[in-house]
This record gives structure tokens, C-alpha cells and sequence, in this order.
């Protein structure tokens, strides 16, 4: 029997009913405001496009209206009206739009620059030093350089040339801000002091040295850039003879910025003594009512555990903003303090995210959970960090569960997770030996794009190492670009533990040494030097004994460099002489240096690079005969330089 008919009827029926036409009055009245929110944006898009269209065809009085009639205006309509405005060298209407703006973004700054360019009716060195360095501004360095190459030569310097040298800088690219520089007639104090800055931001402090040198005026800024440099880059005896030289002559007058610099290397140092010599100057040179100058004092105290000293000086300051609370609230968790740190943050006139997030950290430190959940419930704003930090708290404790809970109510919250975040998160499925939740964890840190950061990298080793996969593990560390110590550590922690036949081999070792040797742990690498023989049998070989030379004569320890180079049972070569050449031009070691290019030479008699190296050093020091002498022996042999040494680093 057939009941098609009897369904098709009961259809029929319902849609005439009273109620559906009722619903369905209300759906065309009311409509769905996704549905809504869909042609809202299309509408929006559509304008758009003919607002571009009819500014392009000069329809002015057209992109007007329709700008105007807008219920609702994003970023790129306000842009595209720029534009339109921009496109008919409507100058002053461009200008007033621009300033009407509720946001802006790169495009806003290109269209208002462009404007500008187009009403320009000739230009000189103002109009081109004003283009260059707006592109320089909002990142348009391509169009910069354009501009820059087109001008003519004369006029170009100092002024748009050292436009140009920064712009170069902020993007990394120092070897074109050499060029630009080395290419200058004239240069100015700050060409000098710009490109000294890049040397020393990109680790070149020899090369940040010979600079300096010869540089024929300096300002406060040379010199705090120089201390800087020398500090960052672990040469803080350098740093404080030059910070010395430059208070006893008194070739300018050191400001704020450059206590600023030695305070932080004092803390970072721990070099307690220097620090309160430094603290005595700043009140001695009038800066004790620096705010800023108040918080790197407190902050230095705090990183030495001297906490009487750093709340006195807080109690001293006239003036204190959430900066001062915060280093001291920061040194009292530090330093184990905790209650102090309550006190002080309940005294707090205003908290921001950081202070919260320091409580939430002392509590966790402590295995207080109870007390962080409840002060992270308290805060009136939550950011990616305060997540971060209640997760990393219960990752800490061994509270793996919960810590996955509260990742998921992160995640619920739309509040997107850092490195930091994952990696916390990849230790709880470590601890929980659970793969399943590690590969998902895995699965959400390749969708955000953070497979290649290191960190992650190395959570993901240890993650894979703890639940078994000992395979994966090792593909993930193959991956890594630049693996270090703890990588290595990771790896060689599993192999240990999984007896699977990936024992550790030469290369293996060899990555372990290189990594010890970038950061600089001379222990750490001794350890594992040791441990190839008597461990797991393997001996090392030349390249192994390079690291170690190279670990030991970074960090100053010449004699036992030397010791080493001379107990190996091998012939060194030229690597080893390489890397102890190339330690001794950072610590300006003349008789390890010399030693080091007699070898160089005999072994690769063709390479300049070891008589380019000593040369400098001579240089640096003031030994200028023996530099013209040196150099004088190079041309004569004809030597001339290898663009393919790589043993100097």
C-alpha cells in the first residue's frame, strides 16, 4: 500500500498551520544574525571595492557619498577613502581623514606617505631625508632604498644615509648598513654610533671594538653602547675599565641609560660589591629621583638577595610606579619571601597582569595551588601569561590532570596559548606517561605553527622519550636546526633509559660539545669529554678535542686549552689552532693569539685569515709597528684572503 500521498498531506498541512506561519514571519522579521553578520560583511566588502573603483576613475564626489552613506566602516574602507583621496592629491582631505582614523595600520601609513610624495614639486636633501625615513618607519625599507639610490650622491650624507643605516639595523641586515656606511664622505657621530650599535646587537663586539677605536668623536650614547656590548657578550672586566675610563676623563657626562647598563650587569654578575659602588654614584651624579634609574637599583638588590637593601631604597623613592612594586614584590618570590610579597601586593595602589602573575608564580613555587587557583580566579583580566603561569604552577606539583583541565578552559575561552603554554602542557603528558594526550598536544602545536621553536621542540623529546616512543623522539631531535644542551640531554637521557640500540655515537657527542660550547658551560662539556671514553667507550676525536679547546679558550682558560692540545694523541689541526686564534681576539690575548697564528700559518700557509686576525688585535691594542710589519709579511707572500675559512667564528 501506498502512503506517500498520506505523508505529503501531513507536510502540507503543517505548513499551513497557524504556528509555522507564525515562525516563519518571525525568521523574515528577525533574522538569523550569523545569516545577518554574513551579508552584513559582504555588503561591507562590496562598498568597499566600489569605493577603490571610483577613486581610481576620479569619481570623487561618487566615493564621498559612498563612504558616507556606510552604516558601519572597517579599517579598509577608512584606508580605501585615504587612498582615493591620496590617488587625486587631495592633500588636506587625505590629512583630515587620516587624523579622524579610529585605527591604523601599515596600509594607513603607506597611502598617508604616499600622498605626501605625490604633492612634492621638487625635491631636495629635507623632502628626501622626510620619504626615506617615513618608509624606514612603517617598514617599506624596498621602497626606502629606491628613493635613497635615485638621489643624487651629494646631499645624501649624514642625514638620509644614516636614515638608511637604521632603517637596515631594525631589520637585521647589518652587512647593508656596513656598506651604506662605508660608502659615506661624511659621517657624523651618529652614523658611528648606529652602526657601533649593530656590531654589538649581532655579537660583533671585536669588530664593535676596532670601531670604537677609531672613531674620531663619541657621545655618551658611544660609550654606553660599547660598555653594553662588552657586558652582553660576557667581557664585564672590559665593561668596567671602559665604564672607568669614561667617569675619570670625563669625556661626556654619563647619564642615566649608562647606570642603567651597569646596574643590570651588576645583577646579572651578582657582582654585589660593583653594584653598590654603582648605587653611590647615582645619588653622588644627582639621579637618585630617577624613577626608572630607583627600579634597576631595586631590581639589582633583589638578583643578590640583598631584600633589606632593595625595600629600603623602595621606601626611599618619592615617586614609585608599578614597575617599583613589581621588582620588589618580583625579588621578595624570588628569594622565597612569600609573605612579604603578600604584604606588599595587598599594599599595591594598582596591579596589572605582571603582578598578579607574580603572586600566582609564589604561590605555585610554594605548593600552595589552592591559594594560586584562587588569586588567578580573583584577577579582573586574564592573559595568555596568567594562563600560562597557573599551568606551569600544576605542572610543577605534579598536578598533571588539572593542569590539562585548565588548558582546556583556556582553550574554551579562546585565549591562544604561547610556546610557553604547549610546553607546559607536552610536560603534563610527560608526567602522565599518556601518548595519546602528547601526539594530540603535538597535532595543536603543528596547527599554530610552533613545531619549529626549540622549546617545544625539546618538550616534545622529553614527551616522547617519557611515554616509550623513544623513535619519534629521536626523529624530532634529528629535525632541530641548532639543538641545544638540553636537547642533547634529552636525547641521550633516552637512549639511557630505552635500551633499544640507539646508543649515543661520535656525532652524537660532537652535537653534545657544540652545544656546551654556544652556551658556555665549561663543566657540563668537561663531563661529557670524559664520559665518551669511560662510559661508552668511545674516543674522541679531533673535532671533539676542537670543542673542548674551543669551550675552554672562550671562557678564558688558556693554560688548560693549551694542556689539552697538548695531551691529545693526534697531530691538531688547523680547527684547534682556529678556535684558540679566534678566543684569543675576544680577550685580546696577544701571546695565545701569536701562538695560535704560528700554527695557523704553517699548517694552511695560503690563508690570510690568521694574519688578518692578528693584525687587528695589534690594532686594538696600540701595537702599530708590529700590525705594519705583519701586514707588510702578508703582501709579500701574496696571501690573499679565503672567503671559505669557517674555523674563526
Amino acid at each position: 500500500m501506498n502512503t506517500r500521498p498520506n505523508i505529503v498531506c501531513k507536510h502540507l498541512s503543517h505548513l499551513t498551520s497557524p504556528n509555522y506561519l507564525t515562525l516563519s514571519f518571525q525568521t523574515l522579521t528577525n533574522p538569523n544574525p550569523i545569516s545577518n553578520k554574513i551579508i552584513s560583511t559582504k555588503f561591507l566588502v562590496h562598498k568597499n571595492s566600489e569605493i577603490t573603483k571610483n577613486g581610481r576613475n576620479g569619481n570623487l564626489r561618487e566615493v564621498e557619498s559612498i563612504f558616507n552613506q556606510l552604516p558601519t566602516k572597517n579599517i579598509i574602507s577608512w584606508t580605501a577613502m585615504l587612498t582615493a583621496y591620496a590617488e587625486n592629491n587631495e592633500i588636506t582631505k587625505a590629512r583630515r581623514l587620516f587624523d579622524e582614523m579610529p585605527q591604523r595600520n601599515t596600509a594607513t601609513w603607506n597611502a598617508m606617505i604616499t600622498a605626501y610624495i605625490r604633492t612634492i614639486p621638487e625635491r631636495n636633501v629635507v623632502t628626501y631625508a622626510v620619504m626615506i625615513t617615513g618608509f624606514v618607519g612603517v617598514g617599506m625599507l624596498n621602497e626606502a632604498e629606491t628613493i635613497y639610490y635615485e638621489m643624487p650622491v651629494i646631499g645624501r650624507d649624514p642625514v638620509v644615509s644614516n636614515a638608511m643605516i637604521n632603517g637596515y639595523l631594525k631589520l637585521g641586515e647589518l652587512e647593508h648598513a656596513v656598506f651604506v656606511f662605508d660608502s659615506m664622505v661624511e659621517r657624523n657621530v651618529v652614523s658611528w654610533s648606529s652602526v657601533l650599535d649593530g656590531y654589538c646587537k649581532n655579537g660583533k663586539v671585536s669588530e664593535a671594538e676596532i670601531l670604537f677605536q677609531k672613531m674620531p668623536e663619541k657621545n655618551v650614547v658611544s660609550w654606553t653602547t660599547m660598555i653594553s656590548g662588552y657586558m652582553k657578550s660576557g667581557q664585564w672586566a672590559k665593561g668596567f675599565e671602559l665604564f672607568s675610563k669614561m667617569k675619570r676623563d670625563e669625556l661626556v657626562e654619563v647619564n642615566s641609560t649608562t647606570m642603567a647598563v651597569m646596574l643590570e650587569t651588576c645583577a646579572s654578575l651578582g657582582r654585589f660589591k660593583e653594584g653598590i659602588q654603582i648605587h653611590g654614584l647615582v645619588f653622588s651624579m644627582g639621579f637618585e629621583f630617577d624613577v626608572y634609574l630607583g627600579n634597576s637599583i631595586i631590581n639589582m638588590y633583589c638578583r643578590v638577595a640583598r631584600m633589606d637593601d632593595a625595600r629600603n631604597v623602595f621606601d626611599m623613592m618619592n615617586k614609585k610606579d608599578v614597575v617599583s612594586w613589581n621588582s620588589l614584590i618580583t625579588g621578595f618570590v624570588q628569594n622565597g619571601e612569600t609573605k612579604k610579597a603578600c604584604a606588599y601586593f595587598g599594599k599595591m595602589p594598582s596591579k596589572d597582569v605582571v603582578s598578579w602573575t607574580n603572586m600566582i608564580a609564589a604561590f605555585s613555587n610554594q605548593g600552595r595551588m589552592e591559594d594560586s587557583l584562587r588569586l588567578f580566579n580573583e584577577m579582573p583580566k586574564k592573559d595568555g601569561i596568567a594562563w600560562t603561569a597557573i599551568i606551569s604552577g600544576f605542572v610543577g606539583n605534579g598536578k598533571f590532570e588539572e593542569a590539562f583541565q585548565m588548558f582546556i578552559q583556556m582553550s574554551r575561552e579562546a585565549i591562544k596559548p604561547n610556546s610557553h603554554t604547549m610546553s607546559s602542557v607536552l610536560c603534563a603528558s610527560s608526567g602522565l606517561a599518556s601518548l595519546n594526550q602528547g601526539e594530540q598536544i603535538h597535532a595543536n602545536v603543528v596547527k599554530m605553527n610552533m613545531e619549529s621553536e626549540l622549546s617545544i621542540q625539546n618538550s616534545l623529546i622529553a614527551m616522547y622519550s617519557k611515554c616509550g616512543d623513544v623513535n619519534t623522539a629521536y626523529k624530532i631531535f634529528s629535525s632541530i636546526r641548532t639543538p641545544d644542551l638540553l636537547s642533547f640531554n634529552s636525547m641521550i637521557t633516552s637512549f639511557a633509559q630505552h635500551e633499544e640500540g640507539c646508543e649515543p655515537n661520535e656525532i652524537t657527542f660532537l652535537g653534545v660539545l657544540s652545544a656546551c660550547v654556544h652556551v658556555g658551560l665549561v663543566n657540563e662539556g668537561w663531563n661529557y669529554f670524559r664520559s665518551m671514553s669511560y662510559m661508552h667507550h668511545i674516543q674522541p676525536g679531533p673535532d671533539h678535542y676542537a670543542c673542548m679547546v674551543d669551550l675552554l679558550a672562550r671562557s678564558g682558560l688558556f693554560i688548560k686549552a693549551l694542556d689539552l692540545i697538548q695531551s691529545m694523541p693526534m697531530k691538531p689541526h688547523s680547527g684547534i689552532w682556529g678556535a684558540l686564534l679566534s678566543a684569543s681576539r675576544t680577550h685580546m690575548n696577544v701571546d695565545i693569539a701569536e701562538l695560535s697564528a704560528r700554527h695557523l700559518i704553517e699548517l694552511e700557509p695560503d690563508n690570510a685569515t690568521p694574519y688578518v686576525v692578528l693584525s687587528n688585535i695589534y690594532s686594538v691594542v696600540g701595537l702599530q709597528e708590529d700590525e705594519k710589519e705583519l701586514r707588510l709579511i702578508k703582501n709579500q707572500k701574496g696571501v690573499k684572503k679565503s672567503p671559505g675559512c669557517s674555523w674563526i667564528t
